[in-house]
């Protein structure tokens, strides 16, 4: 995941290849509630990994369950023991982010199981969770004797929840049928459906809807998730449900939770924009998916998507180009919807997308959200209290996607970053604020979008950090990359890795063609620090003394320089890269977007350097390291093939009197004058 203040997406062009999508958030959450009602163990398989789910998680530990990795299985199957619908703690607080799947259902399940057996629990979230409506709910379970208070604005969280019953016998009360508003959330109905079954043992229970239900497609999941932990619901039409007498739950055993279809919406437009040469296939969900959002697939093929898919995958490639402009009641798609307000960028008039007022009171206002972001990028948008219409931009501009901590907006709008295809001659980057936001249901979207787009070399962002050997190229470089969520390229590492794979092959430093043929053998990867040639970590071999002067000199060999610019050249991949060396930015990457060339003094170097290989424990003496590096100085400029200098248009940057992290701070500063969004 990318856990950096905002990520830069340069202009993509195609996409291709394979994403298997992680576990449906929507199942996810219901699956781990029922879990923990019911008597028995169960078994989740390919459960969501998310932060809503691990809210959900952290609060049935808290509330008694027992939750354990399955060992057998993979690192995403869990074995939960229910309570079986007795409490084992009367007394909790339960903290749940901003996961409405988690806040509703457990406020409904608490508020019978607190008043039934004795509890009370307090139930609280994000600040954003504090202004999502809860009062719908409230209303409903106070009538059956739920004692609730407000801890805060009335009709909004945080909530406790308190022992006993408001009704004079001390029991809740099930004889009236429970009324609940059918055009708030359907999230409200969904937590009565998995709580009730903890009262129906002897009697049963009744919901009446009022007006018309929205997302009636979650209703459907709720019922047969209920259906497969035991409950089996009666309904007429979408405005009454009965839970039968004698109902409750039971463990099914083992559960697999099917891929997000919400999810695969992002992929679904994918393909429907880029997919050109060959279709994108999306695994983990498909048309046989139980989740009302795979009809996004319809939405897809009216604007002009060629999709086939079958049980668990859908391919999907471009159709019609530019997209068909659509207008669509998105009732049944209330969050896939999202992903349609930015397909809408590439169609060929204005689309409008009705029925949406359940975006009001999500994660965000995600209607007022879509209209201010689309704005950005010079669409013209109207929005209403229940629709939003977007024509697409005559000229496309570089926007800052403020993404107001929703999962959707980010997903969502990273999808612009295909403008090039609608504005060839005119393709701008998209930065994504605050793309941790993801984590609620999709921790690793980026890298999965990343792993199935292309674009041109020319295109992904470059910064190249050029000097003289210990004037702390690597270490900026890396914190630069680790700031940006670039990759990082040490290119001294690879001919440090070149002169150890030399040592231990005894290849002499003279002999040029055999040096040039372990460079183009290196097997060489970079992960979180190690640095691994044929699978093993050499990171302190390469720092060693004797191994930095044989790269030094091995550098001047034409055979080797070519043979390690194709390997070094295959860096330059998504999102963008950070390359540091001595002739990044002149030779390798002239066409870098910042080139910074550090001039540190040779005194300054030495000491940096002294108190490295201190720290390493390694003896040395600074005038023997300043007569080294005053030695290394001279051949590296002097030499005949890509002598050390800067590059012509480089940014001289002398950091003999700065940190790392001052160094670091200089450089981001330059590089945010250069991007378009300042």
């Amino acid at each position: 995941m990318y856990a950096i203040p905002f990520l830069d997406i340069p202009p993509l062009l195609q996409a291709g290849g394979c994403v298997r999508l992680p576990g449906s958030k929507s199942i996810s959450n219901r699956v781990l509630l029922l879990a923990g009602l019911s008597e028995g163990t169960t078994t989740i398989h390919d459960l969501l990994d998310s932060d809503d789910t691990q809210v959900m998680l952290t609060a049935l530990r808290t509330l008694g369950c027992r939750i354990e990795s399955d060992e057998s299985h993979d690192r995403t199957s869990l074995r939960i023991t229910g309570l079986g619908g007795r409490l084992q703690v009367n007394e909790a607080a339960l903290f749940l982010g901003n996961a409405g799947t988690a806040m509703r259902p457990l406020t409904a399940a608490l508020a019978m199981l607190a008043a039934t057996q004795g509890g009370t629990f307090e139930l609280s979230g994000v600040p954003r969770m504090h202004e999502r409506p809860i009062a719908d709910l409230v209303d409903a379970l106070r009538p059956l004797g739920c004692r609730i208070d407000y801890l805060g604005q009335d009709g909004f969280p945080p909530l406790r929840l308190l022992p006993g019953a408001l009704s004079s016998s001390g029991a809740l009360d099930l004889r009236a049928p429970i009324r609940v508003r059918g055009d708030v959330s359907s999230q409200f109905l969904t937590a009565l459906l998995l709580a009730l079954p903890l009262l129906t043992e002897q009697q049963p229970a009744t919901i009446e809807i009022d007006g018309e239900l929205i997302s009636k497609p979650y209703i459907e999941i709720t019922l047969n998730l209920l259906a497969r932990f035991g409950i089996e619901v009666q309904r007429d039409g979408w405005q009454r449900f009965v839970i039968p007498a004698g109902s409750r739950y039971r463990s099914p055993g083992s559960v697999h939770i099917e891929g997000d279809a919400s999810s695969a919406s992002y992929f679904i437009a994918l393909g429907a924009i880029a997919a050109t040469d060959a279709p994108l296939r999306i695994e983990g969900v498909g048309t046989d998916s139980i989740q009302g959002d795979i009809r996004f697939v319809e939405a897809a093929r009216a604007m002009g998507a060629q999709v086939s898919g079958g049980a668990g995958w859908i391919e999907v490639r471009r159709g019609r180009w530019p997209l068909a402009a659509i207008e669509l009641d998105c009732n049944h798609i209330p969050d896939a919807a999202m992903t349609l307000a930015v397909m809408a960028l590439y169609a060929d008039g204005p689309s409008r997308l009705t029925n949406i007022a359940s975006w009001r009171v999500k994660e965000t206002d995600r209607i007022a959200a879509m209209a201010i972001e689309l704005r950005k990028l010079g669409a013209a948008v109207v929005e209403g209290p229940d629709f939003i219409e977007i024509t697409p931009p005559l000229r496309w501009a570089p926007a800052a996607i403020h993404t107001y901590d929703d999962h959707r907006v980010a997903m969502c709008f990273s999808l612009a970053a295909f403008n090039a295809l609608a504005s060839p001659h005119a393709p701008v980057s998209i930065r994504i604020l605050e793309p941790t936001c993801v984590a609620k249901t999709f921790p690793d979207y980026f890298e999965a979008l990343f792993s199935v787009t292309r674009t041109a070399a020319e295109l992904i962002p470059m910064i190249t950090i050029d000097g003289p050997t210990a004037s702390g190229k690597g270490t900026v470089a890396c914190a630069l990359a680790e700031r940006l969520g670039y990759l990082v390229l040490d290119s001294g590492v690879l001919y440090r890795a070149t002169a150890l794979a030399a040592i231990d092959g005894r290849i002499g430093a003279d002999d040029a063609p055999a040096l040039a043929a372990a460079a183009e053998a290196l097997a060489i990867e970079f992960d979180s620090g190690a640095i691994r040639l044929a699978g093993i970590d050499v990171a302190d071999r390469l720092r060693h003394e004797d191994v930095g002067a044989l790269a030094s000199q091995i550098s001047a060999w034409p055979q080797v320089r070519q043979a390690l610019l194709r390997l070094q050249l295959s860096f330059r991949r998504l999102p963008g890269l950070v390359a540091d060396g001595r002739d990044m930015g002149t030779v390798v990457f002239p066409d870098a977007g910042l080139k910074i060339y550090l001039t540190a003094s040779a005194e300054a170097r030495a000491r940096r350097r002294l108190q490295q290989l201190e720290g390493a424990g390694v003896s040395t003496t600074l005038a023997g390291l300043l007569a080294g590096l005053h030695e290394r100085d001279a051949r590296d400029q002097n030499r005949a093939i890509a002598p050390l200098k800067p590059a012509a248009d480089a940014v001289l940057l002398d950091n003999s009197a700065l940190s790392i992290e001052s160094t670091v701070e200089a450089v981001m500063e330059l590089w945010q004058q250069r991007r378009p969004f300042a």
